[in-house]
Parts: C-alpha cells; sequence; structure tokens
C-alpha cells in the first residue's frame, strides 16, 4: 500500500469513525422525538432550537458524572466490558461499500475501507464478539440483576444469530459472492434482492432486532424486571459506551441491511449520472434507505410490546430457523436448476 492509499484509508476510517459517532447520537434525539409524536407529546425541546442540541447536553451529562466502580466488581473486566461492545460496533463498517468511487486531487479514491472477498463472514464475526462486551459487562459487575441480564443477551443473540446466518446464505447464493462489494453491483438498477428473497429479508430484519436488544427483543435490559439490565451498575461514559455501542450498531445494521437487500447505493437512473456527482447521489441514496430502515426499527419500539422470555426462544428456535433452512434449500434448488445442474 503506497503513502497515497494509506492516508486515504486513514481518513475514511477517521471520517466513517466521526460520522458513526454523530449519528448515534442524534439517533437518540430523532427517537426521542418519534416517541413524542407517536404518544402525542413534544419530545426534547430546550436544548436550543426545537431540542437540536439535546444529544450533546446529553454526551457532556455523561461524561461530567462520577465515574463509579462497584466494590465488589471485577475492576479491569468492568472496565473492558464497554470497550468491547463499543469497538466491535464500529468497526463492522469497514467492509460497507457506501458509495461509488470519489475523485479528489486527480484520484480515485473508493468509499470503502476493506474490500474482503469474506466481507460478510467478517459481519457475522464481529457481531459474535459483540457478545462479550455484553457478557462480560454483566459478569463483572458482581451484580444479579446485571448477570440475569447478560445470560439474557447471550443466549438471545447466540439464538438469533443462527437464522440471521442462513438468511444470509441465500444472498450469497444469488450473488455467488461473500464481498459486499459484489454484492452492491449485482443489484445494479432496481434489480434488488428484496424482490428476489422477502422472507429472507423478513428473517435477516427480525433477527437485527433480536441482535440489538431493541424491543420486542429488549429482555436483556427489561427495565420491570432486571432495572438496567447488563449495565444496570454503570455510571459516567461507561454506560454512555454501551448506550453509543447500540445506537451504533443500529445505524450500521440498517446499512448491511440495505447493502444486502435494497441494493446498497444503487438507484434508477444512476447510469445518467457520472463522476463526482455520482458519487454524491449514491451516498444520498445510501443514507435515505439506512435512515429509513432505522425509522422501522424507532417505529417498532414504540408500537409493539415486548416478548416474553420464552416466547423469544420459541420464535428464534422453532419458527425462524426452520423457515430460514426451507428458505435456504428452495433458494439452493433454484439456483441450480437456473445454471443447469439439475
Amino acid at each position: 500500500m503506497d503513502t497515497a492509499m494509506l492516508i486515504e484509508k486513514s481518513a475514511l476510517v477517521l471520517l466513517l469513525f466521526l460520522i458513526s459517532l454523530g449519528v448515534a447520537a442524534y439517533q437518540t434525539y430523532f427517537e426521542r422525538k418519534l416517541a413524542a409524536w407517536i404518544q402525542d407529546r413534544v419530545g426534547p425541546d430546550r436544548a436550543g432550537p426545537f431540542g437540536i442540541l439535546q444529544p450533546i447536553a446529553d454526551g457532556t451529562k455523561m461524561f461530567l458524572k462520577e465515574d463509579f466502580i462497584p466494590a465488589k466488581a471485577d475492576k479491569w473486566l468492568f472496565i473492558i466490558g464497554p470497550g468491547i461492545s463499543m469497538f466491535t460496533a464500529l468497526i463492522t463498517s469497514s467492509v460497507i461499500p457506501w458509495g461509488t468511487n470519489l475523485n479528489l486531487f486527480g484520484r480515485d479514491i473508493s468509499l470503502q475501507v476493506a474490500d474482503f472477498n469474506i466481507g460478510i463472514l467478517f459481519v457475522f464475526g464481529v457481531v459474535s464478539i459483540g457478545v462479550y462486551g455484553i457478557m462480560i459487562g454483566g459478569w463483572a459487575s458482581n451484580n444479579k440483576y446485571s448477570l440475569y441480564g447478560a445470560i439474557r443477551a447471550s443466549s438471545q443473540m447466540i439464538s438469533y444469530e443462527l437464522a440471521m446466518g442462513i438468511s444470509a446464505i441465500t444472498i450469497v447464493m444469488l450473488t455467488g459472492s461473500l464481498s459486499l462489494n459484489d454484492i452492491v453491483k449485482s443489484q445494479h438498477g432496481m434489480n434488488w434482492n428484496i424482490f428476489y428473497q422477502p422472507l429472507a429479508f423478513f428473517i435477516f430484519f427480525i433477527t437485527s432486532l433480536a441482535e440489538l436488544n431493541r424491543a420486542p427483543f429488549d429482555l436483556p435490559e427489561c427495565e420491570s424486571e432486571l432495572i438496567g439490565g447488563y449495565h444496570t451498575e454503570y455510571s459516567s461514559m461507561k454506560l454512555g459506551l454501551y448506550l453509543f455501542s447500540e445506537y451504533t450498531s443500529m445505524f450500521v445494521s440498517s446499512a448491511i441491511m440495505a447493502v444486502m437487500f435494497f441494493g446498497g447505493y444503487n438507484v434508477p437512473g444512476m447510469d445518467a449520472f457520472s463522476g463526482n456527482i455520482l458519487a454524491i447521489l449514491s451516498i444520498a441514496a445510501f443514507a435515505l434507505k439506512i435512515f429509513l430502515i432505522i425509522f422501522v426499527i424507532m417505529w417498532i419500539r414504540w408500537t409493539i410490546p415486548r416478548f416474553r422470555f420464552d416466547q423469544l426462544m420459541h420464535l428464534g428456535w422453532k419458527v425462524l430457523i426452520p423457515v430460514a433452512i426451507v428458505n435456504m434449500l428452495i433458494t439452493g434448488l433454484v439456483v441450480a436448476w437456473n445454471q443447469g445442474w439439475m
């Protein structure tokens, strides 16, 4: 890798880091506004015009609050837990193609940090590590409510990762590649995978809600039973990292769903443009798809009540996994037939 490319990739990493944190911060604002709209309230309206500075006020409060570590907690694991959650949430964005190439200073700059030929496997590998942040934080707190929340989170994530992985296999079958960049290119125009695999998207979307601990799958942090769940004992920016990681993961998960099922940065009529105009339009189209998915995720939280834990396990093991397997087998047969293997 030459020096210019190293600078490009470093700048892109820094930009993605800042954008991810900024989007995560303002997701809290928009979710509170959306909840207020659904419940016929006003929502945040004091910090700045229309409450637009509320995320900054919340972030400042997190930084200034006392950083408390329980006397009987495992200190180092207690500190490491939130860091793992935040790290895994941020690093997943490195394999996502955010748009077509941008031409700056006479160079074509790729808007993808790393184009792995195993991009989907990388995503699932990093997501699998994310559960350790919650497990370690809950166990290290030496609090029964935190431990219960961590156990719930681990069993929930392990259960729903299976159906999520199987639904992703169908997209790999259709595309013939594990690279997210290849998956986007195969959906040029309106040739989106959602039209060929609506059931796979439905399964992937539901399992994503469970992986994100979002309602109606928010049992690991169920306030009516477990106070705050796995982060009950956390305060200051350690709590902030857990909360930020949840919203960052929601942003990245929405981007991955847009890549896999909605064509990524592809929209009809893109062929009429070229160069930087095409790059800007592709970024804008991708961002619009991401925010529409985020809107639906937030809408669900304030509309549907949470499941009981036995219902959650039943849905994962006895409904989603069998349906995902049947869908994968049917997809395999259709692909084999179309390629003349049968």
